[in-house]
């Protein structure tokens, strides 16, 4: 069931951006958390990225710094419309990211960012389908989300985190395997790297 708090940080731009900083103070800030899932990455001008999920373009003005090929993909026309203020330099997309209005096999990376416990787990599982078929053969696939704390000391911070902004779907994305559910789909995922004593994991995976 979703909270006030949580209601309240999607109507107000204000509210979200003041607690993504927030939260990214545990690995150094919101500059370094944006880079975490493109660490190794070669991505230059001409690289067709895919912001999925994009949200109000929070990581969009990372990956624009990187490729003047960037698009950005949401279900909300006010994320989109906030996005197209704040990067005006990405191409933007209104669609459902199990359901993607793009050609096979068109995009070099596919990069996603603390969007996928918002999904039911059938949703998870189409919208990894998709992300195979909309990527390159050799192309990745990089995501930052949550991850069960392996530090007991980050057990309070997550747990109120969760209970405060987000619904029962980033409980159960606690309990989700996302490596084998990228290699069940045909990718070839590494293990998750963890930060912030474990809460955080990424995964970069890539399309045989």
């Amino acid at each position: 069931m979703a909270t006030i708090l949580r209601d309240w940080s999607y109507r107000y731009q204000w509210l979200y951006d003041s607690i993504s900083r927030l939260a990214a103070l545990s690995v150094g800030g919101e500059g370094r958390f944006r880079q975490l899932a493109l660490q190794g990455l070669t991505i230059d001008s001409d690289t067709q990225v895919l912001d999925l999920c994009c949200g109000s373009g929070q990581a969009t003005q990372f990956l624009v710094k990187h490729s003047q090929n960037v698009t950005g993909l949401d279900a909300s026309p006010l994320s989109l419309r906030r996005a197209r203020q704040n990067v005006p330099t990405a191409s933007y997309v209104e669609a459902f990211a199990e359901d993607m209005p793009f050609a096979d096999n068109l995009f070099d990376v596919v990069h996603t960012s603390t969007a996928l416990h918002e999904m039911q787990p059938e949703q998870l599982r189409k919208i990894i389908q998709e992300v195979y078929r909309v990527l390159k053969s050799g192309g990745v696939f990089t995501l930052v989300d949550f991850h069960t704390p392996t530090n007991p000391i980050f057990w309070p911070g997550i747990t109120l985190f969760l209970l405060l902004f987000e619904t029962e779907t980033a409980w159960q994305l606690l309990k989700t395997d996302l490596t084998l559910l990228l290699r069940e789909t045909g990718f070839d995922a590494s293990e998750p790297t963890l930060y912030a004593g474990g809460s955080l994991q990424v995964i970069q995976a890539r399309k045989r």
